[in-house]
């Protein structure tokens, strides 16, 4: 089966890429559903939904964590980027509130989680590596979630460290950027080492998956082998990221 690419389907996808130096192209997002009844004003994509109910459900958390901020358009980026320079001044709100266009939170794919204990601050809600809410951290990669901005990666980031902002990308690649504490920044780039002759492969729960870089020239081609199931993501810079299990 043959798939035709285009230069706008880069980004588009689990694993586009979204910060300072790649804003978004687009800002109109489908597939946006409420988190749970109760937070039914909190939004991220479909896949996203499921991921963070079956992490809640598996530590039984739907009690202890609560979702703080999900999917936010360009009018509330900016909305909230200019309350925190007036509020909290330009060197704390370059630090922990990305710039219009450049947040994650514009994809529907990322989420703020706070441990449930009143009052949530809404631009740095609490959650600490212990207890449940580190219990989450590490059972999130299981189901596509990774922790974005982690301690030591501020100088690729470019953001603060954020123990509360979880990103999903789908899996394996959590669980391969979980394993070798890669940020996306450079996990974007490890695997534009791998090519169509030269798949990274990942094995988990008896699963193989082949992953690799793709980049666009002009209008590009994939053939997909029918026998495969197979996932196609921009990288929101210059190409895709194919992933192909049996």
């Amino acid at each position: 089966m043959n798939i035709k690419l285009q230069e706008q389907d880069i980004y588009y996808g689990n694993l586009i890429l979204v910060n300072q130096e790649n804003p978004l192209h687009f800002n109109n997002i489908a597939d946006l559903t409420p988190v749970s009844l109760l937070q039914s004003n909190i939004l991220l994509k479909q896949s996203a939904v499921n991921a963070l109910n079956s992490v809640l459900q598996e530590i039984n958390a739907q009690n202890d964590i609560v979702p703080v901020s999900g999917y936010r358009s360009m009018a509330e980026q900016t909305q909230i980027f200019e309350d925190s320079l007036k509020e909290n001044g330009a060197e704390f709100t370059q630090k922990f509130v990305a710039k219009p266009g450049c947040s994650e939170h514009q994809t529907g794919l990322a989420i703020d989680l706070g441990q449930n204990i009143p009052p949530i601050d809404f631009i740095r809600p609490d959650f600490p590596y212990y207890g449940i809410c580190n219990k989450f951290r590490t059972t999130a990669p299981n189901y596509g979630f990774v922790e974005r901005y982690g301690t030591g990666k501020e100088n690729i980031t470019k953001i603060a460290h954020e123990p509360w902002h979880f990103r999903y990308v789908g899996t394996p690649h959590s669980q391969i950027m979980h394993s070798k504490n890669l940020s996306l920044e450079e996990y974007i780039l490890f695997l534009k080492d791998f090519n169509n002759n030269n798949k990274l492969v990942y094995i988990t729960n008896r699963i193989k998956f082949e992953i690799y870089y793709v980049p666009y020239c002009e209008q590009i081609n994939i053939d997909c082998n029918e026998d495969l199931i197979y996932q196609i993501s921009g990288n929101n810079i210059d190409g895709f990221i194919i992933t192909n299990w049996k």
